[in-house]
């Protein structure tokens, strides 16, 4: 009798990393891992002959790069990929790009670490293994097919071109507080994502002109991603990216993508807004946290405000979007038939917090027509 389960072909050239991987996903009674493999030319054959459901592909390995491979499998064969990645820069910027070429998500190495760290990565590879298995295959292919049909951008310099916005020192955010708490006229789109969402947030950032208004960003990401990510959606759109930072002015035509170790708000101080960066607890199991920058915003903004939500994984984001609403902001959810994952918008969807549900095409010509930006 054949079994429902969830068939895992875990590649990775270390076999520490293989068996810790093997061992985790199996412990789910969902999961079956039916073979390793040691480099993606082992892979390939064992793909053929065993037919997984779901890969778990290391970033880097010897003979060919992790990236070469998936690039190679998604143009033959396109399939559920989990990527496997190291917490460094490079690897930051290897799973990245392979995001944008069709893999589902991300999972850092397995370390041996404390019982509770261990449970909570088992808990975290098992939940995105899981969830890589229900996205459909056309899912997948219109991905590959929409970075095949994309026209080529000629990246910008990554430096910002020298301009940063001024950061206001701590002294002068005490001082000025007493000055503070009223509504901000400045208009800011606070936008959050989870899973799907870097080449989520790619596709609106690059539909956007320069002269656009403010733009907060809290996406699920580990520390060592957030500033590459930065980096890399600087060099593709015409407004400035950054990596937030505690104090950092917001002004019109920057973008503020919040830190992956912490939670981003803003704060009206002597009539400038400013990036506030917080190190409190988790929220909805994140930090950074959609819902904590959404309900920022909304104490600072109001409605002055646009709250878009995107393609991820758990409902983190739906209340602060509801939240948004009720002060009067316009609200944006990401309809289910782009996002990679209909979890975070669809769970603002059943809470009536979107004043549109929109395909991921249609989001940014949506907040230029909200913000009469031409």
């Amino acid at each position: 009798m054949q079994s429902n389960k969830i068939r895992v072909l875990v590649i990775d050239d270390s076999l520490l990393a293989r068996q810790m991987l093997t061992e985790m996903l199996n412990s789910d009674a969902d999961i079956e891992v039916i073979g390793t493999a040691e480099d993606p030319f082992d892979a390939r054959e064992k793909i053929k002959s065993l037919k997984p459901d779901v890969l778990t592909l290391d970033v880097e390995m010897p003979k060919m790069d992790g990236v070469t491979f998936l690039r190679n499998l998604m143009r033959l064969h396109p399939m559920p990929v989990v990527m496997v990645s190291s917490l460094t820069e490079r690897g930051a910027a290897v799973t990245l790009q392979a995001l944008e070429l069709g893999a589902i998500d991300f999972v850092t190495k397995p370390k041996l670490n404390a019982a509770g760290s261990l449970a909570e990565y088992t808990h975290e590879v098992i939940s995105k293994v899981k969830m890589a298995a229900s996205v459909s295959l056309s899912r997948i292919e219109k991905q590959v097919d929409l970075v095949a049909s994309r026209p080529k951008i000629t990246p910008k310099p990554i430096t910002n071109n020298g301009v940063v916005p001024p950061k206001l020192s701590a002294d002068v955010i005490l001082s000025a507080r007493a000055m503070s708490g009223q509504t901000s006229s400045q208009t800011v789109i606070a936008l959050g994502a989870s899973t799907g969402g870097t080449e989520a947030i790619r596709e609106v950032l690059t539909n956007l002109p320069a002269n656009t208004p403010a733009i907060v960003i809290t996406q699920h990401i580990p520390a060592a991603f957030s500033s590459p990510f930065a980096k890399r959606m600087d060099s593709l759109s015409a407004m400035t990216v950054h990596e937030a930072e505690e104090g950092q002015v917001i002004l019109p035509g920057n973008v503020y993508i919040a830190p992956g170790s912490h939670h981003l708000l803003i704060e009206s101080i002597a009539g400038k807004l400013v990036c506030r960066l917080n190190d409190g607890p988790a929220v909805n199991r994140h930090k950074p946290s959609v819902d904590v920058m959404f309900r920022s915003v909304t104490q600072v903004v109001g409605q002055n405000a646009i709250g878009v939500l995107l393609t991820g994984m758990g409902d983190d984001g739906a209340r602060g979007l509801k939240e948004l609403q009720t002060a009067g902001a316009k609200t944006i959810a990401q309809d289910e038939k782009t996002s990679v994952v209909w979890g975070m918008p669809g769970a603002a969807v059943k809470l009536d917090a979107a004043d549109f549900v929109l395909g991921l095409s249609e989001v940014a010509s949506k907040l230029l027509a909200l913000v009469k930006v031409k």
